[in-house]
């Protein structure tokens, strides 16, 4: 069941209180570094992927210098990002045509963004939320997990999620709330094991409310 207007703005209220500084949590310096990490990223932790870009943008950092690359030349800095053949060879793909169409410069465009090899509409939304404060939610499987759960949103794929999450929370808070989400999914809403008794927002939580009945 959706929650009510006064349930769904006291749930953000407490994950608001809980995580205060929102941040990325992966590590870029660029829009491009940025693109290139959430593509990495796909079925990997940020944390590893952190630990391969750490390296990676010391020698390759700009669309043009990965354009130029072949894909065995990337592929040992990403290989512990798993799935490295297709990562690796979208992102030289990705790259090349950044060069061709856009002057080497990543769009701002959502739409733009998703046409590109490897990218969805997940990375465009954490791209153009992050590197260009443009509001967006991207539904990853901890912002999915989390919002089905709690009550947030009542959606069996992640397009319908990401709707109901946009129709209920205030543009402003778009951004934000990803990471609210994401946080909370990481830290106490575990996917197999759920820190109920810890939960800031357990009081407004469906799941928590039917297993209390």
């Amino acid at each position: 069941m959706m929650l009510d207007k006064e349930r769904y703005d006291r749930a953000l209220a407490l994950l608001r209180e809980a995580y205060p500084e929102v941040r990325p949590a992966l590590v870029y310096s660029s829009p491009f570094e940025l693109l290139v990490s959430t593509m990495l990223a796909a079925q990997c932790t940020d944390r590893q992927v952190n630990k391969c870009t750490a390296l990676l943008y010391k020698t390759y950092n700009t669309p043009a210098q990965f354009a130029s690359l072949t894909e065995a030349e990337l592929e040992p800095y990403i290989k512990s990002c798993g799935f490295f053949h297709t990562k690796g060879r979208n992102i030289i793909a990705m790259s090349r045509i950044l060069m061709a169409e856009y002057g080497g410069e990543v769009p701002k465009d959502r739409d733009a963004l998703t046409r590109l090899p490897g990218v969805g509409r997940k990375t465009a939304n954490v791209v153009v939320s992050n590197a260009f404060g443009i509001p967006a939610i991207a539904v990853d499987t901890h912002v999915f997990r989390v919002t089905n759960r709690i009550g947030l949103a009542d959606a069996k794929n992640v397009e319908k999620t990401e709707a109901q999450l946009m129709e209920h929370i205030p543009e402003a808070d778009w951004s934000d709330a990803h990471h609210w989400l994401i946080y909370h999914g990481r830290q106490v809403c575990d996917a197999k094991k759920p820190k109920c008794a810890q939960c800031c927002v357990a009081c407004v939580c469906d799941t928590w409310q039917r297993s209390a009945e």
